[in-house]
């Protein structure tokens, strides 16, 4: 069933996208503001049994709904996963903004791509340290930014929550990656302490869950662009990611094989940075990205998409014969 429903999720997202700000997410938002402003008091520990308390009742709320339908019907249960994972699963969440950029740069308007990336980026990744584009933009760093923003978004919209989904028994799995994605990015801000910038006390649980939740799907992602784009070049970044040290942090490893899969620099360039002042100096040489690079960074998340299905749908196909 599992498989079944979640075609049926992507396909009804192709016919009919889920907007950004839909009353599940505004539901799910004001649920977080709602514990935070009720139990902060600047301390870790606070934010421990806040995140606890929201991601309870988003999982426990999805869990109870599950159990219903299945006493109920075998077709309530089975809309039940389809609606899960359509609120939490899917490419046009994040890829509407992507298409503009295209469409803006083939129309030679590199000014309205660019305001259509940073109104894309203002919704930035938790751990996200790239720059906004300014009005002097070129239009190379515009792709370059669009192409990054995109392959972490893919992740963490699709492979992420498709992952757990596989994962976890029932639909609970997808709804604990995004609620733990929400908070990471709601709660997961930084503050200043002297000249440094320190993980704000209350975020600080959430930040860290989030990374651990996502540490194995990140690299299961990773090894996925590898796969289906330039192996060599995917695999080559992802040591040079890891000597450099930067595997903690899963957007650096994520641009790491995608930016290799694709043959562009992707990375901003203070991971780039980061990566030059490793043990062994990595500095990865790919080609400047273009407009020709935003037409292939769709190709490697399609891609990806398609292996992930298809390795789904084995699992799947194992599991009924099995039986």
């Amino acid at each position: 069933m599992g498989f079944v429903a979640l075609i049926f999720a992507l396909l009804i997202e192709q016919g009919r996208s889920l907007p950004g700000n839909n009353p599940v997410h505004r539901g799910a938002v004001a649920l977080a503001d709602l514990v935070r402003g009720v139990s902060d008091a600047g301390e870790r520990q606070q934010g421990v049994f806040g995140w606890i308390a929201v991601v309870a009742v988003g999982v426990g709320g999805v869990a109870l709904l599950e159990w219903l339908a299945g006493m109920l019907h075998p077709v309530a249960l089975f809309i039940v996963h389809v609606a899960v994972l359509y609120l939490t699963v899917g490419f046009r969440q994040f890829s509407h903004a992507f298409t503009e950029i295209q469409i803006a740069l083939a129309s030679d308007d590199a000014e309205g791509a660019r305001r259509v990336l940073e109104r894309w980026l203002n919704q930035s990744d938790p751990d996200d340290l790239s720059d906004r584009p300014r009005r002097e933009t070129p239009v190379n760093e515009i792709c370059r930014q669009a192409i990054a923003h995109a392959l972490v978004a893919a992740h963490r919209h699709v492979f992420g929550p498709l992952f757990w989904y596989i994962l976890l028994p029932g639909a609970v799995g997808p709804v604990l990656y995004r609620f733990a994605e929400m908070l990471a990015r709601r709660w997961g801000a930084t503050v200043a302490e002297g000249v440094k910038r320190v993980d704000e006390p209350y975020g600080y649980f959430a930040l860290r869950a989030y990374r651990a939740i996502d540490w194995l799907p990140a690299r299961l992602s990773a090894a996925g662009f590898a796969i289906v784009g330039n192996f060599e070049d995917a695999v080559y970044c992802w040591r040079g990611a890891v000597a450099a040290g930067t595997t903690d942090d899963q957007r650096a490893l994520l641009l790491a094989s995608g930016g290799g899969a694709l043959g562009l620099r992707v990375a901003e360039p203070a991971l780039e940075a980061r990566w030059a002042a490793g043990e062994q100096g990595f500095e990865w040489q790919g080609a400047e990205p273009d407009a020709s690079g935003l037409r292939s960074s769709v190709g490697l998340v399609w891609r990806s998409v398609v292996l992930w299905i298809s390795l789904f749908a084995m699992l799947s196909i194992a599991a009924w014969l099995g039986r």
